[in-house]
């Protein structure tokens, strides 16, 4: 799903202190490693690399979790050692890894010359740029935002429920939560998952996160944040959230139980989906091409080049070869990764892509639309996503708790000023 993969390959350049001491086999090939986090459709892939590639053996390290591997990723940045010669990171990591941009390779320098800015969505090429201008991600996937929701749920409260007739609802956040409270009104039941879901979706649609592009926090004089932070907590405290942890347990099953009535919906939500709701509520749930304020993007990773590798244009021609709308397609065909390249979005396999649980929808072609609705990525300061992780998503889930939305703000200022240093 969407979510980084950590990669690490033993090929053309090794992490002098990296994934392993060896620069070069007994066989004398390259050793190139790669890390990976959660899904990113690659095993396949390597082994079609070296096949192309007899010089070069490539060892992957995949990790399940995104949050241990983001860790273990910094703190191999301040030893200096231990990394990959190809490094994955998460779009939500991203700042953090470009305020430290002088211990990654430059792509555009080492990379292979005919690699240019017009592979990828503009925006997501800008966003793997440093304030230098220096190319240091690659971008893999993407996730684009559109609106999952119960058609069952919908008919029940009066609303309409074919995808086409539904987007006026989700055209705006202000026609968003009016419709949920005709839902809550009628049902009684909640319209969204959790408080949190829907600040983040929001936040991240601002021209720049918590801090200003001079890396000043900026969170007590950004109105945007304050108003939507009241615009969600007001929607909570009228009964439209099911006050749920994602993915916990709880949240889980919520798919399931039909505990909320829609969801934010990145193009690897579907899969989220239909593993959770289950076979037995196959039509049900459905997927439209709108999203409150027009677009957004969750999700997405990079591939880097740590200076730490021993064969950095090695591994730079990898992670291009990886992150070429022809793997990406078919890294799209295994896991559902969406591909962030230009070309990949027009290929058949995407644009043919249909799914049957959603009532059959051509969900490649919906989400290769909303993907073209993003405008320039969000600026986000270092801390900018712990402070999302660590300090918001807590603060929303103690006011949905009882603790008074003014309370929880405060906390929230309080956390992202000691994350800001």
């Amino acid at each position: 799903m969407a979510l980084s993969v950590a990669i690490t390959v033993v090929g053309g350049t090794l992490a002098a202190c990296g994934a392993g001491d060896a620069d070069t086999g007994a066989d004398g090939k390259v050793e190139l490693s790669i890390g990976t986090f959660t899904e990113f459709g690659y095993e396949d892939l390597l082994v079609e690399y070296q096949r192309l590639h007899p010089d070069i053996t490539i060892k992957h390290n995949k990790t399940g979790q995104g949050g241990p591997y983001h860790q273990q990723l910094f703190t191999k940045l301040g030893a200096n050692r231990g990394l990959e010669d190809v490094v994955a990171v998460e779009e939500g990591h991203l700042s953090d890894v470009l305020a430290k941009s002088r211990l990654f390779n430059d792509l555009a320098e080492i990379g292979p010359k005919d690699v240019t800015a017009d592979r990828w969505l503009d925006w997501k090429y800008k966003a793997g740029t440093d304030k230098n201008g220096a190319l240091i991600g690659y971008g893999t996937d993407v996730g684009p935002l559109a609106m999952c929701y119960r058609k069952d749920l919908f008919e029940a409260a009066g609303l309409p429920s074919d995808p086409e007739a539904v987007k006026p609802l989700f055209a705006t956040w202000e026609s968003y939560f009016a419709a949920g409270d005709q839902y809550v009104a009628g049902t009684g039941k909640a319209w969204f998952d959790s408080d949190a879901q829907i600040f983040n979706a929001m936040h991240n649609q601002l021209p720049t996160g918590f801090f200003t592009t001079a890396d000043s926090l900026d969170i007590e004089s950004n109105r945007d944040i304050r108003a939507n932070w009241d615009a969600v907590t007001a929607a909570g405290a009228r009964g439209q959230s099911a006050k749920l942890t994602a993915f916990s347990n709880e949240w889980n099953s919520g798919f399931k139980s039909a505990a909320f009535a829609t969801k934010t919906c990145p193009a690897w939500m579907l899969g989220v989906i239909k593993g959770q709701a289950g076979p037995e509520n196959a039509g049900k749930w459905a997927v439209t091409a709108a999203f409150p304020g027009g677009g957004g993007n969750w999700g997405g990773s990079y591939l880097t080049v740590p200076k730490q590798s021993a064969h950095p244009r090695e591994a730079a021609e990898l992670a291009a070869w990886l992150t070429a709308p022809e793997q990406q397609v078919k890294a799209f065909v295994k896991t559902g990764n969406f591909p962030s390249q230009v070309e990949a979005l027009s290929a058949p396999e995407l644009i043919t892509a249909t799914d049957a649980y959603f009532g059959g929808v051509e969900s490649g072609k919906l989400f290769a639309e909303q993907a073209g609705k993003v405008a320039e990525p969000q600026y986000k300061g270092p801390g900018d996503g712990r402070i999302q992780e660590t300090v918001t998503t807590p603060a929303l889930q103690a006011v949905e708790q009882g603790t008074s939305p003014a309370e929880g703000w405060q906390r929230v200022v309080d956390g992202a000023k000691k994350i800001a240093g």
